[in-house]
């Protein structure tokens, strides 16, 4: 059995590949970094460890080699006879791996081949219908229907937290990849083209938007508030952020709303999801991954538009009559980040300007009665207590008016 993962990097090796190699795949990398591609193909063999605060195990990801991806005719070749395959390249390089994807299955279905899924391990909603009309633009009106019937673009959900690799890290193998323990795979049951491939630990579900909204609007949700208070309070590490007891309650209060709204548009058992946040809220811990408030705060301008971790948990929980108190404190803090990194001036207009253009919200939109009052916390350099507790005597003075 074939695999082809698309993107040998973190989530590409430290995670799926592995699952794949584990499933009795041989795997087949495609990436454009040269010396990566060299390494694994002499060395057809990987290690990953698995780090957390008791200590770490090695794992050695067995029957693996690598194409370059600027070899167009190497990379269909290994896609068009693939068993499964997976994607995990970053949303913004996603339109550029589409011309070698198109040659594969053009090549495929030239060949006759069986229907092919592709697993899509972006972190972007509809991030399957992207791909769908990526690939159709290059396809014929013939192909595209030999495409509907046969190509399964399957989301997932990636939960498995994976830092950028230092030289400690690699500790002397460039190769070696540090992730935390966790390792499940939900997928989208109902993408599936053709009978569905056995891999270790993928959860198919259905509907999956569920499980999509969970993984953004709770664990990336609050990974963000992390490191945004992180940073502003000058930390280094998210367990550094997140062993701060006035951030985890901040932290944990936002995860809260969102599993309220959750709750609310899926119908799904409250309990389950509070103790999936107080997992993640514990996998925060892990000092051993070493993952940086920097690393998982980059690119604030991504993590303020309107549908992604912070607008989008918030507008749902103002659909389902939840306020989002607790996570207006991250959206100021990424707010406050994004101008920071922009080197603009820290000022409450700036700020107005930002909740505009960049989140999509219109003028007086009630999310800018949560957001710029607790931005202005940030801009006066006021304490993280005192930001909680102004939070808390917010939220107590809203369910007082219920009342």
């Amino acid at each position: 059995m074939k695999a082809v993962m698309y993107g040998a990097g973190n989530i590409g090796r430290g995670f799926i590949g592995m699952l794949f190699s584990a499933s009795g795949y041989e795997v087949t990398f495609v990436d454009v970094a040269e010396e990566l591609i060299e390494a694994l193909n002499r060395e057809n063999t990987y290690p990953v460890r698995i780090v957390s605060n008791e200590g770490f195990e090695d794992i050695e990801v067995l029957h693996v080699c690598a194409v370059n991806g600027k070899d167009t005719d190497a990379a269909a070749t290994a896609i068009a006879e693939a068993d499964i395959m997976a994607t995990a390249v970053g949303v913004n390089i996603l339109k550029y791996i589409v011309p070698n994807l198109t040659a594969g299955i053009r090549k495929r279905m030239q060949m006759g081949g069986r229907p092919l899924n592709i697993i899509i391990c972006e972190n972007l909603i509809d991030a399957d219908k992207l791909l769908a009309r990526l690939i159709k633009g290059e396809l014929s009106e013939q192909e595209q229907l030999w495409f509907d019937e046969n190509v399964g673009l399957v989301e997932a959900s990636i939960g498995r937290m994976v830092p950028v690799q230092t030289e400690e890290m690699k500790a002397g193998n460039p190769l070696r990849i540090c992730v935390e323990q966790y390792d499940f795979l939900p997928v989208d049951k109902a993408a599936f083209k053709g009978e569905m491939p056995e891999i270790k630990n993928m959860v198919p579900f259905e509907p999956f938007d569920f499980y999509i909204k969970r993984k953004l609007y709770v664990h990336n949700m609050g990974h963000a508030i992390c490191a945004y208070l992180g940073l502003y309070t000058h930390r280094d590490y998210i367990f550094e952020a997140i062993d701060d007891v006035n951030i985890q309650s901040i932290v944990q209060n936002a995860m809260l709303e969102s599993t309220m709204a959750l709750t609310h548009k899926y119908h799904m058992p409250t309990e389950d999801l509070v103790k999936h946040f107080q997992n993640l809220l514990y996998r925060f811990t892990n000092r051993a991954l070493k993952d940086t408030c920097k690393r998982v705060g980059a690119d604030p301008k991504r993590k303020l538009s309107p549908g992604d971790r912070l607008i989008g948990a918030s507008l749902l929980c103002l659909e389902g009559k939840v306020s989002p108190v607790f996570i207006s404190i991250g959206t100021a803090g990424a707010v406050y980040e994004y101008i920071r990194e922009n080197g603009l001036v820290q000022s409450m207009e700036q700020a107005e300007e930002v909740l505009g253009s960049i989140c999509s919200l219109e003028k007086n939109h009630p999310l800018y009665n949560y957001v710029l009052p607790v931005y202005k916390l940030f801009l006066d350099g006021v304490s993280i207590r005192e930001i909680r507790q102004f939070a808390e005597s917010l939220r107590q003075k809203e369910q007082k008016a219920v009342i």
